[in-house]
């Protein structure tokens, strides 16, 4: 602002000049004429300045208002012009700014919930591991012992899945995962997906069909491989003895499908809408169950912009269908 002023005097004092040499060179009207338009164009000036000042002091005000915590941020007309650009930019930052800090309280809000789900799920197994500790200390039988440690040794491994599978799902939220996008094919993903169950499907006789073949598929190899086997899993703890899990494949000229269906008992129609969120649990869960296995396998599907859906009949089975586009915008 002091130097529009410092440029309108130094213009003032040339009109001034100027309007000496006409007074004495040329003629008297002409001269008087210069120096009001001279004096003109200073009033002009002048009130510039004074309604940008203004304005200046009014944007000042508004950024002080906002600053101070006020929630409605309401743009005022202006008329256009480099300062209307300019309260409109900052209104716009102020808008991104309330909007960060309204997800940052929901994220508290969220990440205080995660915590209280956390504790629970943890608390369980630690209750059972402390109960079993007080009946070994006072048990003598050899047999009952081998059980009570049998059981420990179960609900360590469940301590220890649900903590890594934790871990996995605070680095997605963290984005401190980098997923790569790897050439594979099918037939091999579901390979890797399905060798971990072989053995367990066949204590409880359960009938693996795999009808997948050799069709290319891009995506992060290992991650998306968890995000199978966490399906696979779940498809594995709904279904009875002698039951069937089918595993086949599909191509559309966008994308991709593994299908994964099992004959187990079905999702009650009001489940299915939430069965990817953490820690729901169904009327059908298995006493097991968490509920973050598909919540994680749908981070690391969405994380590649593929997309997991699921299909079900309460009695007759579950289909989850998990697609991989061949382009990806």
């Amino acid at each position: 602002m002091k130097r529009q002023i410092g440029i309108y005097a130094i213009e003032f004092v040339c009109v001034c000049i100027f309007g000496v040499c006409e007074f004495f060179f040329v003629s008297r009207k002409g001269a008087l004429l210069i120096l009001l338009l001279g004096l003109i164009l200073i009033a002009f000036h002048s009130i510039d300045i004074a309604l940008r000042q203004k304005k200046l002091m009014s944007l000042n005000d508004y950024l002080n208002r906002i600053l101070s915590g006020e929630e409605s941020m309401e743009i005022e007309s202006m008329e256009e012009g480099e300062l209307s650009i300019l309260k409109t930019n900052l209104f716009k930052v102020m808008t991104l700014l309330m909007h960060q800090r309204e997800y940052m309280k929901d994220e508290k809000t969220r990440l205080a919930s995660a915590m209280a789900d956390i504790s629970h799920q943890l608390k369980t197994p630690l209750t059972s591991i402390m109960v079993m500790n007080e009946l070994l200390e006072g048990e003598t039988d050899d047999a009952k012992r081998s059980d009570l440690l049998k059981t420990q040794s179960e609900q360590l491994d469940k301590m220890n899945w649900l903590v890594q599978t934790l871990l996995k799902i605070s680095k997605f939220d963290a984005r401190c995962v980098e997923l790569k996008r790897e050439d594979t094919n099918v037939k091999d993903m579901i390979k890797k997906t399905i060798d971990p169950f072989l053995i367990s499907m066949e204590l409880k006789g359960i009938k693996l069909v795999n009808l997948t073949s050799e069709k290319p598929i891009t995506c992060d190899i290992n991650w998306t491989a968890e995000a199978l086997q966490n399906i696979l899993k779940n498809c594995i703890e709904h279904v009875k003895e002698n039951d069937t899990i089918t595993i086949s494949d599909e191509e559309t000229n966008l994308y991709t499908a593994v299908n994964i269906t099992d004959m187990g008992c079905g999702i009650e129609p009001e489940d299915i809408d939430h069965i990817f969120e953490r820690f729901y649990r169904g009327k059908n869960s298995s006493s097991d169950s968490v509920g973050i296995g598909l919540a994680l396998s749908k981070t690391i599907i969405d994380e590649q912009k593929g997309e997991v859906s699921v299909q079900s009949k309460v009695g007759e089975g579950t289909s989850f269908k998990i697609k991989f586009y061949k382009t990806i915008i």
